[in-house]
């Protein structure tokens, strides 16, 4: 599937800040889930920094923007060519050794209710066991948009029983490491067309070791594996280390963001 992305995230300062310095992960992933065939980053007058390849495999982009400035917009178009790989990662250049994502953060600290979620999977096989969890968070999490916020954790969006693709995610990442199943958050887009459900196309959703098959997508808010629908931009071991953009500005301005995501199937 031929999918055309723009993305646009723009930050407003109550008063000019000196200056912004900002991490970027938006480049599609490289692997053969994926084609890119043009992409752009823009910021609005910003200058690009040095860019390095880490360890999971995804590019990262530094820029700035000297101040003062109380509006920064960050533009992202580009077009990709997506194919169904039945939800495994395919062809991604990483060192990281799998056991390195078994550490729990803040976000997917478990509780004793993410513990009792986790132990109900019962599957003799890791890969029957990642979507039988998959199924459980699916299942205990109703999706809602606006249940929840950027600082949920997983236990909260538990407690609370609805929340966002982000809950799902780091709630399955949470259950996955109990169950020694090394697991991470990525983010990227979602083409959502079709099924008519309130979905946004800025998506998140895990990944899950599966020894012998490598790493494979779930995405619980849609009870599904990731396929051609789906672009991916890069993982993390919580949505704060996956996150697209992450920053910090000079000064004693607060900051607010909006953000507009849109995804499109293009002729092929």
């Amino acid at each position: 599937m031929k999918l055309f992305v723009e993305h646009v995230t723009t930050y407003h300062y109550d008063q000019p800040v000196r200056g912004v310095v900002q991490s970027h992960r938006l480049l599609p992933t490289q692997c053969q889930n994926q084609t890119t065939h043009r992409w752009q980053v823009a910021v609005s007058d910003g200058v690009m920094g040095g860019s390095f390849r880490d360890g999971a495999g995804d590019m990262i982009q530094a820029w700035s923007v000297r101040g003062p400035v109380d509006r920064i917009e960050v533009r992202v178009t580009g077009e990709v060519t997506t194919t169904d790989q039945a939800g495994v990662l395919r062809g991604n250049r990483e060192i990281i050794p799998p056991v390195a994502w078994l550490d729990e953060t803040l976000p997917t600290r478990p509780d004793a209710a993410l513990k009792e979620l986790a132990a109900k999977a019962e599957s003799p096989t890791a890969l029957g066991l990642a979507h039988d969890l998959s199924a459980l968070v699916a299942e205990a999490i109703a999706y809602r948009p606006g249940a929840t916020d950027a600082h949920t954790t997983a236990a909260e969006a538990l407690a609370l029983g609805e929340g966002v693709c982000q809950d799902h995610a780091h709630a399955l990442i949470a259950c996955a490491r109990l169950r020694d199943l090394p697991a991470r958050y990525v983010s990227g887009y979602l083409f959502t067309d079709s099924d008519g459900k309130p979905h946004e196309a800025a998506h998140a959703w895990a990944e899950v070791w599966i020894e012998g098959l490598g790493w494979v997508g779930f995405d619980p808010a849609n009870a599904c594996c990731p396929d051609e629908r789906y672009i991916r931009l890069g993982c993390g071991m919580d949505a704060t280390h996956a996150a697209p953009i992450r920053g910090t500005a000079r000064g004693p301005g607060s900051e607010s963001m909006e953000i507009a995501v849109a995804v499109a199937a293009t002729q092929q």
